[in-house]
């Protein structure tokens, strides 16, 4: 029996143990390929982006594109590799029809990236990341099988995971924030709807001593099909166990195999190459890269503050709970460093945080900007938490605010001003509006005395709505308290 922990902190038993090892592939974030001056420009006329180069015609010579080495080593150093002083090039051969060379340019025994993790937070091992070449696109249409080579000589990152996740859910986990981290140090979109990001899963379990044979998922392009994936090919491997004693590590060759999200399980393709099997030799039409200290530091400190470090210091500085944490590292490093500012700006971490991934990103939603062109700063965002709590405004008003400060470039006074926001914040102005608001709302009295303290909530808005939205929050909060606890 193994007992796994969902993301959202619930205990799973199951009669056995998942094996994951993922191979996530990145496509950088280039203008060219990495051999070649094609452009990698997604959604081009098929084969319309290729040359004699990516096509592997004769004569022709591959040369290093420097940007997509200079984004690797980033990526290398963003996942904690050690990067070795000289990395080399060599050719895997095998034959497919979206392999026009024969041979995929790749990296085979010195990577340029070797040992290193991620954490998810819990530390999960990577055993390379190497750099090389990817293969066109096959489309299967009935007896037919279309090729397009403009994907042909794209650069791709592959990242090599060691075999420590332990359930679907963390395997998504996983690949959510590998696939965060290359777009937050610029390596790559990561949009997986275009094929920029997609990962195989080495997928076995064990149950007691006994460990089955290894399944490679291939080309997996979205965050559930992943989790899907692995939870369907463990309960498939389980179920075959039971029934069959020569199902064993050993025995039945590593297998590769597809995902059909339409009828929800996993095909056999065919059985899974080996090392020897793709005959790795050096490329000679390549020398090998000297990687010298500098260009070590300058790709560590592109990399800037990683996620594991991001996530501590947002607790342990700013108090924010896991899930405040959580929700503002899915925003990206942009935001983590938007709220750094306007935190800073009003001096409240936690309103700061609830105005950003709350109304920020339901307007960058809504618009579809980034938060590098949203028109609202985060210092004048964080002059309209200081302004609200100063003045003492409402929610509406405070949101009415929020909108005319994304319209104009205004400050907060000036955007208030502009509005006509008054505040009513005169002790016996509120009194009656709240004892009228309790005359009128005699069951929400009612409740709350019985103790349903909820109930106070509508008072309040009924109280809002008798000042016509202009009562000062926190005045009518401690009015209302009083003349509730008065009256029981």
């Amino acid at each position: 029996m193994s007992v796994v922990t969902s993301r959202f902190g619930e205990a799973m038993t199951t009669p056995y143990e998942t094996i994951i090892g993922l191979e996530v592939h990145v496509q950088l974030q280039t203008r060219t390929k990495l051999f070649c001056g094609c452009p990698t420009t997604f959604g081009l006329p098929p084969n319309s982006a290729t040359c004699p180069v990516c096509l592997g015609l004769p004569g022709a010579l591959p040369v290093l594109n420097r940007h997509a080495f200079q984004l690797a080593l980033r990526a290398a150093a963003a996942l904690n590799c050690q990067i070795p002083q000289r990395t080399k090039w060599d050719r895997k051969n095998y034959f497919y029809p979206d392999l026009p060379k024969g041979y995929q340019i790749s990296q085979y025994d010195q990577p340029l990236g070797g040992e290193g993790y991620l954490d998810i937070p819990r530390r999960i091992g990577i055993i390379r990341a190497h750099l090389e070449e990817d293969a066109g696109k096959l489309t299967h249409e009935g007896n037919l099988t279309l090729v397009d080579l403009n994907r042909a000589g794209m650069p791709l990152l592959e990242i090599v995971g060691k075999p420590e996740l332990t359930s679907p859910e963390e395997a998504k986990i996983y690949l959510e924030e590998m696939a965060g981290l290359m777009r937050d140090i610029g390596v790559s979109d990561c949009r997986m709807e275009e094929g920029s990001l997609r990962c195989d899963a080495n997928v076995n379990i064990r149950v007691g001593d006994e460990v089955t044979p290894i399944v490679e998922i291939k080309n997996l392009n979205s965050f559930r099909f992943l989790e899907r994936a692995v939870r369907y090919e463990a309960s498939r491997q389980y179920e075959r166990f039971q029934r069959d004693s020569s199902f064993r590590f050993g025995k039945v060759p590593k297998q590769t195999w597809g995902w059909d999200e339409v009828a929800g399980v996993t095909r056999p393709q065919r059985e899974k190459e080996e090392a020897a099997d793709y005959r790795y030799f050096p490329d000679p039409d390549l020398v090998p890269i000297r990687i010298s200290p500098e260009q070590v530091a300058a790709a560590r400190a592109e990399v800037g503050e990683l996620p594991s470090q991001a996530r501590e210091r947002l607790a342990s500085q700013y108090g924010l709970s896991s899930y405040d944490v959580g929700v503002l590292m899915g925003m990206g490093r942009t935001a983590i460093a938007y709220f750094d500012r306007a935190s800073a700006a009003c001096g409240d971490s936690k309103t700061a945080c609830n105005w950003i991934t709350n109304q920020v990103a339901a307007v960058l939603k809504e618009t579809n900007t980034t938060l590098d062109a949203f028109a609202l700063s985060a210092e004048r965002l964080g002059g309209l938490i200081a302004a609200q709590k100063r003045i003492g405004l409402s929610r509406q008003q405070a949101l009415d605010v929020f909108a005319k400060m994304i319209a104009e470039p205004l400050d907060a006074d000036a955007a208030i001003s502009a509005l006509g926001v008054t505040v009513v914040s005169d002790d016996s102005a509120i009194v009656e509006a709240v004892r009228r608001a309790m005359a009128a709302n005699p069951k929400a009295v009612s409740d709350y005395r019985k103790g349903k303290k909820a109930a106070a909530n509508s008072l309040k808005g009924a109280v809002m709505k008798e000042l016509r939205g202009a009562g000062r929050a926190d005045v009518v909060d401690r009015v209302l308290q009083t003349e509730l606890e008065r009256h029981e």
